[in-house]
Order: structure tokens, then C-alpha cells, then sequence
């Protein structure tokens, strides 16, 4: 929910800002993930790590290890994270540990 505006906001910048929405797929059960992107309106997620489920150790460990490699490949210049779910604890640790600012949402 709380990406759907910003993405709204950023879309209006698409010639200075280039952004990317990544699902973890932490969330992967229809009520809370599909839904969300079709009720919002929100494009499909330009990349999905398929994490699903997991214990809160695994599923982090596991989101981490995939979003390590996903920002060496595409080196971003911030990573926007959202909520307070092991996919935020992982990717903002990633983030630091790569040098890369992080903004929470």
C-alpha cells in the first residue's frame, strides 16, 4: 500500500529518475500480494525473488542473499523500503552493507 503513491509520484519524473519496483515475494498468498498491485493499480514488479515462506531467520537470510545480488547488478543510488517486515529488515541491511542510502517508509 504504501508503494502505490510513491510510485504514482514517481512516474511523473521518468525522464530524470529511472525506478524499480522489486517484490521479494514474501508475501506471495493472493490476498496479500496480487491484490494489492491490482487494487492500487500498480504495474507488475519489475523484479520478483520468489522468497516465499519460511521461519523469520530463513526467509530473511534467503531475501538477503537475493537482494545482495540483484543490487550489485543493477547499482542503484537509493533503495526506498517499505514497512516493517523481514523483507525491510533484509533489504536495508543489504542496502547499508553495500554503501547504497536507504529511505523507510
Amino acid at each position: 500500500m504504501k508503494v502505490a503513491p510513491l510510485h504514482k509520484e514517481l512516474i511523473k519524473y521518468k525522464n530524470q529518475i529511472r525506478h524499480i519496483i522489486l517484490h521479494t515475494g514474501q508475501h506471495y498468498d493472493e490476498k496479500m500480494s496480487k491484490v494489492f498491485f491490482e487494487d492500487l493499480h500498480l504495474p507488475q514488479p519489475d523484479i520478483y525473488l520468489g522468497i516465499g515462506s519460511g521461519s523469520h531467520a530463513e526467509q530473511t537470510a534467503k531475501i538477503m542473499i537475493e537482494f545482495e545480488k540483484t543490487l550489485l547488478n543493477i547499482k542503484p543510488d537509493l533503495v526506498i523500503v517499505v514497512g516493517d517486515v523481514n523483507s525491510t529488515l533484509a533489504c536495508s541491511v543489504v542496502s547499508s552493507k553495500l554503501g547504497i542510502p536507504v529511505a523507510h517508509v
